[in-house]
């Protein structure tokens, strides 16, 4: 834990004063944005690794369906049970300004029972959007990056098996349109919404391009005069995101994650005097199955009890006196001095907080 957050605060240290950053890495244009796609198929080709009927029932209809639609008839009543076949839900991301005919990479993941994805080919599937229409389709050879064996009750897997991808393995087929913009206007959203890089985009913009041409909506949108002409605007756009803007003093957060233990903090953290006592409580219970026997001809029964056994151990505390931290170096070694390990420090930052010692937002993932 203590070479944990030394070396937290030497690399937070070395950057105390934060970097420009370009207008296009704090800022998106309304309009321009991906969106995700949905699909459902069947993988075939499997060495005996695919769905089950019996748990599965979707994949042998789904089999069925396709055969019908390809002119195979099946007699009423045929039970469809390969276990060369998976169903699997398609995911993928259509870009901004995507046309007709555009690979785009398709992650396979396995809905069903299925052991591995291995060595699969996902036949022909539509993906969709979040209106429901068709945008692109998806066929290829699965890659899984991973490998297993099971024998005899023993297996061994490196990886995931159940989750492959195809790449440049979908097409588009139909394209969104995107505007940049409305009108002689553009829109700038700001990643994070903040009226100190509000104002210092717009100053930025207006420095570069003359006085009037950025004003602030809100703290989170900028509004840009830009010209007609696309050429010309896609010209304005390349100049304009490439423009360095100092970024505002970020807020005092600890971000701590309960289920792992880990605990981050930012350069802006801060603590008042405060006095701490911390010790640690171990509750043992052990159960100890214990048999009677009654005496013979004695018309008893043998009845099986259990002996409990607590104890409570309590370690002794000391009361340790926090100063003043200013810098991330001293709340680092004051947090140090403490000797708690990262579970203990969770609750200890909590109690800080509450007490009005630790001057920082608390967010727990």
């Amino acid at each position: 834990m203590k070479k944990f957050l030394l070396a937290l605060a030497c690399m937070l240290a070395v950057a105390h004063a934060p970097a420009a950053e370009r207008l296009k890495d704090i800022t998106n244009i309304a309009g321009v944005r991906s969106n995700q796609l949905l699909g459902y198929g069947l993988v075939v080709g499997l060495d005996g690794s695919g769905d089950k009927v019996t748990s599965s029932p979707f994949t042998g209809q789904s089999l069925s369906n396709m055969l019908t639609q390809l002119g195979v008839q099946i007699p009423p009543g045929t039970k469809v049970d390969p276990k060369n076949v998976a169903a699997v839900s398609l995911t993928a991301t259509l870009p901004p300004f995507a046309r007709k005919g555009q690979a785009l990479d398709v992650t396979v993941s396995s809905i069903g029972d299925a052991k591995s994805l291995r060595g699969g080919t996902l036949l022909l599937s539509p993906l969709k959007g979040a209106d429901g229409q068709i945008y692109g389709m998806a066929q290829g050879n699965v890659l899984v990056g991973g490998a297993g064996a099971s024998s005899g009750g023993s297996k061994a897997q490196v990886n995931q098996l159940s989750v492959g991808r195809i790449a440049g393995g979908a097409t588009v087929e139909r394209e969104v349109p995107t505007a940049l913009g409305s009108g002689e206007f553009i829109n700038l959203e700001l990643q994070e919404a903040n009226f100190t890089m509000a104002n210092r985009v717009v100053q930025a913009i207006n420095k570069a391009f003359g006085n009037g041409t950025a004003r602030a909506v809100d703290g989170g949108m900028v509004e840009v005069r830009a010209p007609f002409d696309s050429n010309q605007r896609v010209q304005f756009l390349s100049r304009m995101e490439n423009l360095a803007v100092d970024p505002a003093e970020v807020s005092p957060l600890v971000i701590i994650n309960a289920r792992t233990g880990s605990i981050v903090m930012n350069q802006a953290v801060q603590l008042e005097p405060c006095a701490i006592a911390h010790g640690n409580l171990t509750v043992t219970i052990n159960n100890t199955p214990q048999v009677s026997q009654p005496p013979a001809l004695s018309g008893g029964q043998t009845v099986a009890t259990n002996q409990a056994n607590v104890s409570v151990t309590s370690d002794g505390g000391k009361v340790l006196k926090v100063a003043k931290s200013a810098n991330l170096n001293q709340v680092v070694s004051a947090l140090n001095a403490l000797g708690a390990t990262p579970q203990d420090l969770i609750s200890i930052l909590q109690a800080m907080k509450a007490a009005g010692s630790l001057k920082a937002d608390l967010q727990i993932i």
